[in-house]
């Protein structure tokens, strides 16, 4: 079976990091407490990888939405569970209040990952005396913090000073606590969100009041299911309330969450679950703990506190929605230099912390007439217009090019869209950055820009400089990597690859190759847009008269 080099290219990438991230690696081999660091990395760039592995690293490439099929992940007794917190209360150094701020942390982050605040901001926090209630409330802090509009029910505090400390927390940020005799009888009204924090795994027995009469009252809401009538959703910390932790939701008359976050580990009873949204928070459990019950857990994407475990929910596309919420974007506001327009927008991707928001896909037409993309990066903007590197014969006007499109989903980046003729000319740049929430109060906005010119290679010193800046790794990828040419397999780039890797073993100079290098746009025209929910958009355009300078 024949394969292209573009795809290639990315499974390599793939392969690489699979197998050198010490998160992956203790993943996969959970049965160690330490990860092996004898093989050197070039052996650990050619080990097979199965496409399995390749495809479980795919998942997590976004971030916080990672999906994990469940039954591959370890799920806990109640015995196991409970000595898992003493152990790390114990001689791990955990203290309860550490273990407390890590789960609600958690808890809210997969909140934020599964329904926005945009629409879902109004959310009740029912919290139970014991550690499961502390949980709860240190969630409807972080929620706050993320832009909801906590509420919290705490009938049965405690005096314990972590607990009289978390209230103190809530009360300085005047989030509203309700009594039992103050909630609406109809959640529906005044809530989107129903967090589930009153028991936990250590749980015995059936809930006392005023926790058995609430319970009812959530397990009332799935009637409005049958009636079509919007209802909130339920949220439950660990366990659902009633369940039992092992046998889950015994007779079916339980609680029925739409979303579990299970913490630490999934427990038994969360395999009863059918809900649309499973998360796992549990980012500090550490190796020994994982080698001594032998722990499969998944790899959290990023820096986040929750990964998505279980299938993702079917979407119906046509529903998706997003709200435009920016300041108007008014003439008399825009630079009247474009490139500072545009490095402004760049400049706030950027602080925004989006992953490469340099990345954008390159379009071309062959002499067939036929357009094809694929993805590259933005290396350069000057006066001079935008610079990006590629391989030279994707322009010789053969045949279409291949496509690979996967990074313009995984995360808000700045998207380009290019399109060349067989000489190169006319091109068009269409970079557009997604600029986070928390950029503008109360929303978000979406920002495109086009800029359309003519096509210039650029210096051979400007090339040859930027490819020695490059990881090593890098430049002895784009030698080997002559993108979308078929090859009889994969072996044959492992091959050329370490064959490279050692002849330049000694860290001498590695040549550019001739069919590599850069090109520079250079504008004739731009166009600013910018989202608004009123979808009347904000669109504000550079004529060609206009671009020195002017507006």
């Amino acid at each position: 079976m024949s394969m292209t080099c573009s795809l290639l290219a990315q499974s390599l990438t793939l392969a690489y990091h699979y197998n050198t991230s010490p998160a992956i690696k203790s993943t996969c081999n959970p049965f160690s407490p330490l990860v092996s660091n004898q093989s050197s990395s070039s052996s650990v760039f050619l080990r097979p990888v199965s496409a399995p592995a390749i495809r479980a690293f795919c998942s997590k490439s976004d971030a916080m939405s990672s999906a994990q099929n469940s039954d591959s992940v370890s799920h806990l007794t109640q015995r196991e569970a409970a000595e898992i917190d003493e152990t790390l209360m114990g001689p791990l150094g955990f203290s309860v209040d550490q273990l407390m701020e890590l789960a609600g942390l958690s808890v809210a982050t997969s909140i934020a990952e599964a329904y926005k605040a945009s629409e879902y901001d109004r959310v009740l926090a029912i919290c139970g005396p014991g550690n499961n209630g502390g949980d709860g409330l240190v969630a409807a802090r972080q929620l706050y913090h993320f832009g909801y509009k906590p509420f919290v029910c705490y009938p049965k505090r405690t005096q314990k000073p972590l607990y009289t400390g978390l209230v103190t927390q809530l009360e300085s940020l005047s989030i509203p606590f309700l009594s039992v005799e103050d909630l609406p009888l109809d959640f529906s009204k005044d809530f989107d969100i129903i967090v589930d924090a009153m028991f936990g795994f250590s749980f015995h027995g059936t809930p006392r009041p005023p926790f058995d009469d609430l319970i009812k009252r959530l397990l009332c809401l799935h009637g409005y299911d049958q009636t079509r009538q919007k209802r909130p959703v339920i949220v439950s910390v660990d366990i659902p309330s009633g369940w039992h932790v092992e046998e889950g939701d015994i007779g079916d008359e339980g609680i029925k969450p739409d979303m579990l976050v299970s913490l630490t580990a999934p427990k038994l009873c969360a395999k009863k679950f059918s809900g649309p949204h499973h998360f796992l928070g549990g980012r500090f459990v550490p190796p020994v703990i994982a080698h001594k019950y032998k722990l499969r857990l998944p790899p959290y994407p990023g820096t986040s506190m929750c990964v998505r475990i279980g299938k993702a929910p079917s979407v119906d596309i046509s529903a998706l929605r997003e709200n435009y919420i920016s300041p108007e974007f008014l003439e008399e506001q825009v630079e009247s230099d474009p490139i500072n327009q545009f490095r402004k927008w760049f400049d706030d991707a950027i602080a925004a912390g989006l992953r490469e928001p340099n990345a954008m896909a390159l379009s071309t037409v062959g002499k067939d007439g036929k357009p094809s993309s694929r993805m590259v990066l933005l290396k350069g903007v000057d006066r001079d217009g935008f610079v990006w590197s590629v391989m030279y014969f994707y322009y010789n006007g053969n045949a279409a090019i291949k496509s690979v499109f996967g990074q313009m989903f995984s995360s808000p980046m700045l998207q380009s869209f290019l399109n060349a003729g067989i000489n190169i000319s006319p091109i068009s740049f269409v970079p557009s950055v997604n600029i986070p929430r928390r950029f503008f109060e109360n929303g978000s906005s979406i920002l495109f820009v086009r800029v359309e010119g003519s096509v210039e290679k650029v210096s051979d010193e400007e090339s040859e400089q930027y490819f020695h800046s490059r990881p090593r790794g890098s430049q002895i990828g784009a030698i080997v990597s002559k993108q979308s040419s078929v090859i009889p397999g994969r072996h044959v780039l492992y091959q050329q690859y370490k064959e490279l890797e050692e002849k330049f073993s000694d860290w001498s100079l590695i040549p550019k190759p001739e069919f590599w290098g850069g090109y520079r746009l250079k504008p004739e025209l731009f166009e600013f847009w910018q989202g608004q929910t009123s979808r009347l958009h904000d669109r504000l355009q550079y004529s060609p008269q206009e671009i020195n300078g002017k507006r």
